[in-house]
């Protein structure tokens, strides 16, 4: 796992100016690669591109990159793993293709030059995100895995292309206009992440999952789509499996344990992230199948009530025999993450789970280098609580809806303080979530911060960014509103917030970060089951759980969901206040137009006096605040 960045100008540049430009650019991904840099340049056609290594795969100098192929035509600046590679080398060398080294990057720059860019994607089995130059043709090409694991940045402003792994090396090239999308911003306030293609930057850009960017002189950039999630699940939809219980749970279990081997592959030391949940025990379950020896697996702990996983986690550590690390986190140190944020997230991201996420990073990175992560079963698998409800109160009638959304209004909020902040707001996001006119604005409810996000803009003009939310059709081509809300999770939340954050989290120490159960077989095959696979006994993950039942007992396995957080809403009111206050004063909200103090100073002051719990939408405009004094 790697940074990359580059720019083109598509015009002779001087050698020097050019090697220092892609170098600071390249110098600002040093987390991301802390076993060396190196740049490749063609001056006479404005192209240069740089890399940052972390050596996973073949850790001699055959590794290095930017590469240029065997025949001098192709190269390569990459990001990722090909989990695949052994295979695809095997194919190549049957058709005559000798290889320098022993790394996936040079089976992938190869597998380009001799096959071609398109069957090279449809092969590919991985995560990545990478650049490639035809010296011949002068064209790039920008491309980024199937589910978007790895980030993807890039920007055309007068003439001039630059791409990179984070905003950050966007930054560090002196001719980047850095003025702010607006629209973008809206959108961001909703959700507390900026959903794809949108960056904070009205000059900048997302490439989106599943997509491919092309260009050369003189043309406008081609975007692409090379593996369509929304295809595939419509597919699936109208195309079901027919499969017996026994049948499913085979199936899958077969598909995991063959993905799970393939990403277990690495020159370093391995291990995983462990929360006592289906998604992680599941995977360090077959983790270990696969390896045949213990895992080493590392959990986070927190003091306060409702946020502690760590027990959970030791008990599947101990049943399964895995060499098992946990650290127990004080508020203190947990605060202590808070000002660095809009450093390690260098966009305005707002999922309070990003501090433990950082923190369980941290940890891992003192024994292994590469980490497998449990994420993506929930939204293969239906299980979030939306799944749950919202596919039941969607079918009740309006009139009821409101009924039970009054009930819920009217009681205390000290109920829900008591209950906890994770209880509170789900309660909170139920109640204005059954007054929605339909599914998608149901959906749309439950997982916004701000209902009117635009008005929170100070010019009052400014219309949100459009987001596949917004799409005419969805009720059309997805008509079991369960398979709605795991296509807007699937391709809105799970991409841009959930993989984000382990990315960014991750890569700040230095750790690569694997998710076995976003393997585009195991994906293509959630999608090809009906609902009864997914829900069943008012609980979700059905499948999922039935495969992990064969390696743990069930009073390890049938426990309520509990989400990775922090008392946000305590911390607010305690410790972090000032650092809040701060952010929030009047003043400094109202210093450059670009937000209305008052409806931010209401819900604060509410906040404050625990009339209600706001710490959610307050989270996501503080490290908006936050990232402007450190970006913009």
């Amino acid at each position: 796992m790697c940074g990359i960045a580059g720019l083109y100008s598509a015009a002779p540049e001087q050698e020097a100016e050019l090697r220092a430009r892609v170098g600071a650019m390249t110098a600002a991904l040093a987390h991301r690669g802390p076993d060396g840099q190196d740049v490749w340049l063609q001056p006479e056609a404005g192209l240069a591109f740089g890399h940052r290594r972390l050596a996973i795969i073949d850790l001699s100098d055959a590794g290095r990159q930017p590469m240029v192929s065997e025949d001098g035509r192709w190269v390569l600046t990459y990001n990722g793993e090909i989990y695949n590679h052994r295979v695809l080398r095997g194919e190549l060398e049957a058709e005559g293709v000798r290889f320098r080294g022993d790394c996936d990057a040079e089976v992938l720059l190869e597998a380009c030059a001799h096959w071609g860019l398109g069957r090279t994607l449809e092969s590919l089995n991985g995560i990545f995100a990478f650049a490639l130059w035809d010296r011949r043709e002068r064209r790039l090409f920008l491309a980024r895995d199937q589910l978007g694991v790895k980030p993807l940045y890039w920007s055309l402003q007068n003439g001039l292309l630059l791409f990179g792994s984070e905003l950050k090396a966007l930054r560090a090239e002196p001719r980047f206009d850095a003025a702010l999308d607006r629209a973008a911003l809206a959108a961001y306030l909703r959700f507390a992440y900026l959903p794809a293609p949108y960056t904070p930057y009205a000059g900048a850009r997302k490439l989106p999952p599943g997509h491919l960017l092309t260009i050369a002189a003189g043309e406008e950039p081609r975007i692409e789509c090379y593996w369509d999630a929304l295809s595939i699940a419509e597919r699936g939809q109208r195309q079901p499996l027919t499969l017996s219980r026994r049948e499913a749970v085979d199936r899958l279990e077969v598909l995991l344990r063959d993905a799970v081997a393939g990403q277990t592959m690495a020159d370093v030391p391995l291990g995983a992230f462990l929360s006592g949940g289906i998604d992680s025990s599941t995977v360090v379950a077959l983790m270990q199948a696969a390896t045949g020896r213990p895992a080493r697996t590392f959990t986070i702990g927190f003091s306060e009530s409702g946020f502690d996983e760590a027990p959970q986690a030791r008990a599947v550590a101990r049943h399964l025999g895995s060499e098992h690390s946990e650290l127990y986190v004080d508020a203190a140190q947990a605060q202590a993450v808070v000002p660095d944020l809009p450093q390690l997230y260098d966009e305005p991201f707002a999922d309070p789970s990003q501090i433990p996420t950082f923190l369980v990073s941290a940890l891992t990175r003192e024994s292994v280098t590469v980490a497998l992560s449990g994420d993506g079963g929930d939204e293969l698998f239906a299980g979030y609580n939306r799944h749950l409800w919202g596919r039941r109160i969607g079918r009740w009638p309006l009139a009821a809806r409101r009924a039970a959304a009054g009930a819920l209004e009217a009681l205390p909020n000290g109920l829900w303080q008591r209950a906890g902040g994770q209880a509170g707001d789900r309660v909170r996001k139920l109640s204005r979530a059954l007054t929605a006119p339909d599914l998608q604005e149901l959906y749309r409810r439950t997982v916004s911060q701000w209902d009117e996000p635009a008005a929170l803009l100070g010019d009052g003009r400014t219309a949100e960014a459009a987001s596949l939310l917004d799409a005419s059709d969805l009720a059309e081509r997805f008509p079991d509103p369960l398979a709605r809300m795991q296509l807007l999770d699937l391709m809105t939340y799970l991409p841009d917030d959930v993989l984000a954050k382990v990315d960014r989290a991750s890569m700040a120490v230095g750790l690569e970060a694997r998710v076995p159960l976003l393997d585009a077989r195991v994906v293509e095959f959630a999608w090809a089951l009906g609902p009864g696979f997914k829900l069943r006994g008012g609980q979700g993950k059905w499948l999922l759980r039935e495969v992990l039942r064969r390696h743990l007992p069930a009073r390890l396995i049938d426990r309520p969901k509990r989400g990775f957080s922090v008392p946000i809403g305590e911390w607010l009111r305690g410790p972090l206040r000032d650092w809040a206050e701060s952010l929030l004063e009047e003043r400094r909200l109202a210093a450059d137009g670009l937000l209305d103090p008052a409806p931010i100073r209401a819900l604060w002051a509410d906040h404050l006096a625990g009339r209600v719990e706001g710490q959610y939408p307050l989270w996501t405009v503080l490290m908006l605040q936050a990232w402007r004094e450190r970006w913009a």
